[in-house]
Formats: structure tokens, C-alpha cells, sequence
């Protein structure tokens, strides 16, 4: 135990001293302040990094994790995460990032209780809901998982259109919302093409004035 506590420091002292040989001020810069352009919002599952599947450095990413990469109206950690990015940062971007073989969406399709969890993963099932006569023709349980998963994160980037958040930002700018899946397989991220950039792309009931 304590040998995998320590490989974290000296893992992390390794990481000081690479930077400091690349640039000597590297952290100096680092912590004069933050103005990424992109929010990532992902599954906490650990094979997924915003960073290294981005291939993107610290400062460039605002990064959200929970299981299964939702927005939950109700969930104020996410949306004062939202906020602080979009009204405060100025974020030009917003991805949410699901991946193939997602243990929460796996989870979603079954009946077994799984514990407090499962209060979580009804958003999911209200998705499979949603979608119930076009996944159960799906015979194929693992491609009915990796449609559901696909659904999901189209579901989430409608969500964040839905919130004041960010139809106040489109009063004013470009916010564009993305939504993606990461190949576990393959390594690789697939655009599905949802690109919200305005109230238009949403039902009117969700509309704000």
C-alpha cells in the first residue's frame, strides 16, 4: 500500500523536473491564470483523460467529470462548473466526451441494483426510455450498448442547450456545443456531428426569453 502511495509523489517530482528542463518557467506561467477555450465535460473513468486523449497541454482544458459524462439539471456541481466556464472563463467550446464500454451505461440497461448509483444512472434509463423502439431493434447487445452510449452524449449536449447558462451566453457570442465518443479500442474520438450553437437547435418550451 505504501509503495503504490509513494509511486504517486515521485511520479509527481518527475513530472516537476521534466517540465522545469522543457521551461524553466513553466509553472511561473502556469500559475499567472487560466483562459482555455474548451470545457470538457467527461465519465470519471480513469482510462479516459481529457488531457492526453486531446493531446492537449495544462491550461488549455476546464475539465468536468462524473460517471458517464451527464448534465443533470439538478446537479449544481456541474452547472456552477458550466457558469464559472462559460460566464467567467469565456470557454468557446463545450465537448461532452462519452466512451464505448462505459461501465455506467452497461449498468443503465439492467435491473440489478447497484447501490446510491442507481439514482445517477436513471437519467440514462429515462435515455433508453427515450429511444426504446430503436435500441431493441438492435439485436446485438454490444452494438445496443454503444448506440446507447451515443445517444447519451447527444442527450447531454441538448441538455446544455436547455439551460439559461448557456442561452444567455448565445444572447451575446458564439458558444458551440460538441458531443463525442472516445474509442476505448482504438484510442480515437468520434464526432457525432452535434453541434448546437443556438436556442433554435431545441424544443421552444426550453427557449429563454
Amino acid at each position: 500500500m505504501e509503495n503504490a502511495y509513494q509511486k504517486l509523489i515521485d511520479g509527481n517530482r518527475r513530472h516537476s523536473l521534466e517540465k522545469k528542463f522543457e521551461d524553466p518557467e513553466y509553472f511561473k506561467k502556469l500559475a499567472l491564470g487560466q483562459k482555455p477555450e474548451y470545457l470538457w465535460i467527461g465519465c470519471s473513468d480513469s482510462r479516459v483523460p481529457a488531457n492526453e486523449v486531446t493531446n492537449t497541454d495544462a491550461g488549455e482544458m476546464f475539465v468536468h467529470r462524473n460517471i458517464a459524462n451527464m448534465v443533470v439539471h439538478t446537479d449544481f456541481n456541474v452547472l456552477s462548473v458550466l457558469e464559472y466556464a462559460v460566464k467567467y472563463i469565456g470557454v468557446k467550446h463545450i465537448i461532452v466526451c462519452g466512451h464505448y464500454g462505459c461501465g455506467g451505461i452497461k449498468a443503465s440497461m439492467t435491473n440489478q441494483r447497484h447501490g446510491y448509483v442507481d439514482n445517477w444512472l436513471r437519467n440514462i434509463k429515462d435515455v433508453y426510455n427515450k429511444y426504446t423502439v430503436e435500441l431493441e431493434n438492435i439485436s446485438d447487445l454490444d452494438k445496443r450498448t454503444e448506440r446507447l452510449t451515443e445517444l447519451n452524449v447527444i442527450e447531454q449536449v441538448r441538455n446544455l442547450a436547455k439551460t439559461s447558462i448557456v442561452q444567455e451566453a448565445w444572447k451575446t457570442r458564439e458558444l458551440h456545443l460538441h458531443g463525442w465518443v472516445y474509442g476505448l479500442n482504438s484510442g480515437l474520438i468520434t464526432d457525432l456531428k452535434v453541434i448546437h450553437d443556438g436556442k433554435e437547435d431545441i424544443e421552444d418550451i426550453y427557449r429563454f426569453d
